[in-house]
């Protein structure tokens, strides 16, 4: 594929993208994991009915923007010190209105923390608390304690911090 036609399709995804972000801003929902969804899905619908984009060009879109968002909130969770320390640049080389976004879904974000924490934790995870897994490693999705599953069994909440999520660990 040539420069030219790429140059413009990232042009175009990157105006879609910062678009997406700004109608984010503008949600006057509180922001917890279902309403995240709807807003991202309202952003999808609008930027299908103002640009010319394929299906799986607004699926790219639209998990560009939920992984970012997630890590974002995941960052701030974890003590960090603001948008600026988790993007990791100077935020004078960024669009003002990409400045104002993030600001203003970080605030957002702070509205029914828990939940919305147990619900990232949750979409993170591939095994919960009571159900049948076979053999294998796995870990919490909050501490990354490890359990080992001898044969077939039911999970048990994480023996550290008392979570009920987990992903498999592989070697």
């Amino acid at each position: 594929m040539s420069k030219g036609p790429e140059s413009k399709r990232e042009h175009r995804l990157r105006e879609g993208y910062e678009r997406m972000l700004a109608r984010l801003q503008e949600g006057r929902r509180e922001l917890t994991w279902e309403n995240l969804q709807k807003e991202l899905d309202e952003a999808v619908e609008f930027e299908a009915e103002l640009a010319e984009f394929t299906k799986d060009e607004l699926a790219l879109l639209r998990a560009w923007l939920e992984r970012d968002l997630v890590d974002m909130r995941r960052y701030l969770r974890a003590g960090g010190r603001g948008v600026a320390s988790w993007l990791g640049i100077d935020l004078d080389q960024l669009s003002r209105t990409v400045v104002e976004s993030l600001f203003a879904i970080a605030d957002r974000s702070k509205i029914e923390r828990a939940r919305f924490e147990e619900n990232l934790e949750a979409a993170r995870a591939d095994y919960c608390e009571g159900e049948l897994a076979a053999p294998g490693r796995m870990a919490c999705v909050h501490c990354d304690a490890v359990v080992e599953l001898e044969g077939v069994t039911r999970i048990e909440p994480c023996h550290r911090c008392g979570h009920r999520y987990f992903y498999r660990v592989s070697e």
